[in-house]
């Protein structure tokens, strides 16, 4: 889905600028390309928000549980004046300019057992598989699960094996998987708002005029909005499926999981976030 929204964005541009891009990681590794701008040689990606937060620690906020409610919340955010904070952060420590978040699904928890989940409590000795890794340990332990490092490719064989009670991924994910296959019920705690940024070496950006900028701005706001309609459309359907199949799909007590997790973030990463910029997140409405 996002690469047919940077497809649609270069066809969009295509009078004004050459637009090469790159599928799959075939220019540079994932993890490596904020390093590849900073250097000179990419000029523009899609990058995860966790690799700004390497260099920039108080950009751990806006990777953390719970931050935003959904995908417009994400956007909302990011126009905002508290993440034009970020943004200028960004540009200023790292020499690249944020352009828009670019949405690709909310993660929520898939389970085995059979067991209602209303709040982070329930979750408690849960095996829950996340992505190998400090912050995606983290991230289950903060809403209430003990974490287990499962590789995806071998997700599925331990759900079937019991290895794990259960895995946490966007909902189109977890279909194109068959994780339905091996487990009873999806807990649609949309823990994490799944997005990229799009962004662009700042001496590419500052050597346009501004009504390129606009129109490159533009083009770009058009496309990831249209894509972001298609992936919110793909996981209705998604859960629409699932119940036909007679899975058990529901919302659990998200206050209650908000609450618990941003204080588990604000224990462990508190300091290095600017200060209120979480209150002013959770405020806007």
């Amino acid at each position: 889905m996002r690469g047919a929204a940077y497809k649609a964005f270069g066809a969009a541009i295509k009078d004004d600028f050459d637009f090469e891009p790159f599928w799959g990681n075939t220019l540079f590794k994932q993890g490596t390309e904020l390093v590849a701008m900073q250097r000179g040689n990419l000029e523009m990606c899609n990058l995860a928000p966790a690799d700004i937060s390497k260099q920039i620690p108080a950009w751990s906020l806006m990777t953390s549980a719970y931050l935003f409610r959904d995908a417009d919340h994400v956007k909302k955010t990011f126009k905002s004046d508290v993440g034009k904070e970020f943004i200028k952060l960004a540009r200023d420590q790292l020499g690249i300019e944020v352009l828009m978040p670019v949405y690709f699904g909310a993660r929520h928890v898939n389970l085995k057992p059979d067991k209602v989940i209303k709040g982070p409590s329930d979750l408690s000795g849960i095996k829950l598989r996340m992505p190998p890794g400090e912050f995606w340990q983290f991230l289950g332990e903060s809403i209430g699960a003990s974490p287990t490092p499962v590789a995806y490719a071998e997700v599925y064989t331990s759900l079937q094996t019991g290895t794990i009670d259960g895995q946490d991924n966007p909902l189109v994910a977890s279909k194109l998987m068959k994780f339905d296959e091996v487990t009873s019920q999806f807990v649609l705690t949309g823990h994490v708002m799944g997005y990229d940024v799009m962004c662009i070496s700042t001496k590419v950006w500052d050597a346009m005029p501004a009504d390129q900028q606009a129109k490159f701005r533009a083009a770009a706001e058009k496309a990831i909005d249209d894509c972001t309609a298609k992936t919110i459309a793909q996981e209705t359907a998604a859960v629409e499926a699932f119940k036909a199949e007679g899975k058990k799909v529901y919302v659990p007590d998200l206050n209650a999981f908000r609450a618990f997790a941003q204080k588990k973030y604000l224990d462990k990463y508190g300091n290095d976030w600017p200060k209120g910029a979480l209150e002013k997140i959770n405020a806007i409405a």
